[in-house]
């Protein structure tokens, strides 16, 4: 059964992690906001007082007859489907922990240039931008990787992967992340990524997946813009 994702057209945002799961597993899906009509009906979908379960923004998927919103939610649910995540029950959790904390580090990120309120231009807040993007580049960056590259070290099925032996949605994720913080901080993370040798050499596995490399080549991986999550400004990356 084909599944529909719902997010903004125009971004990778947060859609871009269910994405890159649903292209690695080869998974019949339907990006539904970039065809024809799809972002009305998607805004239409959440303004339906009728809907039992309403998401309360992108992204969301329907998936047979369910609705299921929340990144991390998303993956949930479908990593199992997808051979994306453990089949112990310890793993699958552990997986999603990951994954959750992906979603802090990515909210993080976005805060760096939206601190004061995201209703808010990132002109109107550039002084506290500033700051915060300092901490975040100084603190933040190293405190999240030096984690995951410890998780790597301690995954007794080899450092290849978070968890297990296999290709998990929070290997994807995390691929994600640091193709987005090399994106938004080049100078911070040329300067900072030889104390993460593990987190690096997934990255350039997840890349190099046949399935991963032919998503990443195509016109359906939208490129990193100033509308999303990771956003490049030269001033925050000093």
């Amino acid at each position: 059964m084909t599944v529909e994702l719902y997010y903004w057209p125009g971004i990778q945002g947060r859609g871009e992690f269910v994405r890159l799961a649903l292209e690695a597993a080869a998974e019949a899906y339907v990006d539904v906001a970039r065809g024809d009509g799809g972002q009305a009906r998607m805004v239409r979908l959440m303004a339906d007082k009728a809907l039992a379960h309403p998401p309360f923004a992108p992204p969301f998927i329907i998936d047979g007859e369910m609705m299921v919103a929340q990144t991390a939610n998303i993956l949930l649910h479908l990593g199992p489907r997808l051979g994306l995540a453990p089949e112990d029950e310890a793993g699958r959790i552990f997986t999603h922990q990951l994954q959750l904390t992906l979603a802090d580090l990515a909210a993080e990120a976005h805060d760096t240039h939206h601190p004061v309120g995201v209703g808010l231009y990132y002109e109107d807040q550039k002084p506290e931008a500033a700051r915060r993007a300092a901490e975040f580049r100084e603190r933040r960056i190293p405190k999240y990787l030096d984690y995951f590259e410890r998780v790597l070290a301690a995954n007794p099925a080899g450092d290849a992967h978070l968890v297990g032996r296999a290709l998990t949605y929070a290997d994807l994720g995390l691929f994600q992340v640091v193709e987005g913080l090399r994106y938004a901080f080049p100078k911070a993370m040329t300067a900072l990524e030889a104390r993460w040798p593990r987190v690096i050499a997934l990255r350039d596995r997840v890349a190099a997946a046949p399935k991963v490399a032919a998503y990443l080549a195509s016109d359906r991986r939208i490129a990193f813009n100033q509308d999303g999550i990771f956003r490049h400004y030269p001033e925050l990356d000093a």
